[in-house]
């Protein structure tokens, strides 16, 4: 089934989704675009917390994760709690069934994106990972646009979400703001775009997207930050993942108290 609708994000059918073609696509090898942005997050969160594990117990948050896991395993030596919190149904399905057999996709791809990550300590002291990251992590279904939490979590991630769930720039930076909500003052995240996205495809079904560059991430994140915000570019490379889009966007830094 196609869009209901023109653009907004609820015209589209999410529960309909497909996960495994999403994944077979995107995430069953590991590709120069996402090993630069894996390196880029390891070293932010490694250095946040001094490469070392907390103290205490986290709790972080992966937004929008579909079937992507690598956004959570960047978070995973420094939490105790990890949410992934996802609006497709069979999304969170696919996620509890992957953690529910300890992660089968492991041996095809995720273990090549776990050897980019332990390049750093804390990476490396994970002993087991997708035992971890089974014992750690919960999917929850939800939308962006009610993201709520109390208490704050303490890291995050939103990895091609915010623009990729909508044409309509006044929702791509509301989930923006629910992201960034959801993450107490100090906490480090790491979010990941489409740069000039015209839409994409998942199987048989078209999804939305936000046409956005650094100038309109910049904006969006503008008085939302605590210090120095890093955002690069990633350009589309030989091999484009697929087509109707002109790059990758990676903005890191740590939040702000609102207001």
């Amino acid at each position: 089934m196609g869009p209901r609708g023109v653009g907004h994000n609820a015209d589209f059918d999410w529960d309909d989704f497909d996960p495994d073609a999403y994944y077979a696509h995107n995430y069953r090898q590991l590709r120069d675009d996402d090993r630069y942005i894996i390196e880029r997050v390891r070293d932010h969160f490694a250095d946040a917390f001094g490469d070392q594990v907390p103290g205490r117990p986290l709790r972080g948050i992966d937004v929008g994760t579909g079937s992507n896991l690598y956004p959570a395993l960047t978070m995973l030596p420094f939490c105790a709690e990890l949410t992934l919190f996802e609006r497709s149904q069979n999304n969170v399905l696919w996620l509890k069934n992957q953690k529910s057999n300890e992660f089968p996709s492991w041996v095809d791809s995720w273990c090549e994106f776990w050897k980019v990550l332990e390049q750093r300590k804390a990476y490396r002291e994970v002993g087991d990972p997708p035992a971890e990251l089974a014992a750690r992590m919960e999917a929850i279904q939800g939308n962006v646009y009610e993201l709520k939490a109390d208490p704050p979590y303490d890291l995050g991630t939103m990895f091609f979400v915010a623009e990729s769930i909508t044409e309509e720039e006044s929702e791509f930076r509301s989930g923006m703001d629910h992201f960034l909500d959801a993450l107490r003052p100090g906490a480090p995240f790491a979010i990941a775009f489409m740069e000039h996205s015209s839409g994409y495809a998942v199987a048989d079904l078209q999804f939305p997207a936000t046409d956005i560059d650094r100038a309109k991430v910049d904006d969006c994140l503008k008085g939302r930050v605590q210090g120095k915000l890093l955002i690069e570019r990633i350009g589309r490379g030989d091999k484009p993942v697929r087509n109707g889009y002109t790059g990758m966007l990676i903005a890191l830094g740590r939040v702000n108290s609102k207001g």
